[in-house]
């Protein structure tokens, strides 16, 4: 039997499938230039490959948390039938 924390689970798929559908819709969108292009136009084109990037970071970062989340929850929960016992140490 494997302890899972549900939530935990839920919350970190959750994350993982928004990030990868990010991450593909924001990678099909690529900015294309053309020849010929006039010095104003090439300034919008880098502006937007920067701004695509960037993008691309942020989803990554939310997969890879989405990732973490779903690591951490299989063993997040503590078993239950195990009271924690209580140890007292005597000062002399």
């Amino acid at each position: 039997m494997v302890l899972v924390n549900k939530k935990t689970l839920a919350g970190g798929l959750s994350m993982v499938i928004v990030g990868l559908i990010l991450t593909i819709n924001i990678n099909a969108v690529v900015p294309v230039g053309q020849a010929g292009m006039t010095d104003e136009e090439k300034l919008d084109l880098m502006l937007a490959e920067q701004e695509n990037e960037d993008y691309n970071t942020l989803a990554s970062i939310l997969f890879g948390l989405g990732f973490l989340l779903v690591l951490i929850s299989f063993g997040a929960r503590r078993k239950k039938g195990k009271p924690t016992k209580k140890v007292e140490k005597k000062v002399e």
